[in-house]
């Protein structure tokens, strides 16, 4: 056995679960599905919206609350540094590649996972990219560190409290899913008339 402490097994089995639950949200979602991922970009289907802002959102107000009443220490919560640049460039190739591809490195694991032949090769995608990412790094590096490097949260941004920052953003997802919802009906647009049942025309007698 590898000489993990006690808490170090329970972290590593609360990721592998809430990885499983992750997936299984995912795919009740639909987000399994290639055409439903890709209609986002098309303004046909904005359920990734919904459903992604809406984990968010869950996530955010849980963490303002539970650190309001002091369980949770915020300075405890490991957050990415930002690279505020890399990231723009890295978020634009991410998104021409979901676009693409119909898939994110997420989804295309819960795709994969169902049997589908082009999660494969999206994920084959991934690992190629990674693999080439890795081997042109040293030449990158000053670029991909580039832009900061701290953790940046909204409420240092504004200078606001956390909780003026949490509701901000909730307003903000309200809106953002009523002009979601307002997108879908046009581009959808009205469904087709129903066509009349062609008559039998009654035989004349001769």
């Amino acid at each position: 056995m590898m000489p993990f402490k006690p808490e170090t097994w329970i972290a590593y089995t609360l990721a592998i679960l809430s990885g499983f639950a992750f997936g299984f949200v995912l795919e009740r979602a639909g987000f399994g599905s290639s055409r439903k991922l890709a209609a986002q970009f098309y303004l046909r289907d904005m359920t990734v919206l919904k459903v992604m802002f809406t984990a968010i959102i869950t996530a955010m107000l849980g963490l303002v609350f539970l650190r309001a009443v002091g369980l949770v220490d915020m300075e405890q919560i490991y957050v990415n540094p930002t690279f505020l640049g890399p990231q723009v460039v890295g978020g634009l190739i991410f998104g021409v590649g979901f676009a693409i591809g119909g898939y994110c490195p997420g989804t295309s694991v819960v795709a994969a996972a169902t049997g589908k032949l082009d999660a494969l090769a999206f994920l084959g995608g991934v690992s190629a990219g990674i693999m080439v990412f890795a081997g042109v790094y040293d030449d990158i590096a000053s670029f991909a560190r580039s832009g900061g490097g701290e953790r940046r949260f909204l409420m240092d941004w504004l200078d606001l409290s956390y909780g003026t920052v949490a509701v901000l953003v909730t307003l903000m997802a309200l809106g953002m899913f009523a002009g979601a919802e307002w997108i879908e009906k046009k581009m959808r647009g009205a469904p087709p008339a129903p066509r009349a049942a062609p008559s039998k025309a009654t035989p004349v007698a001769g």
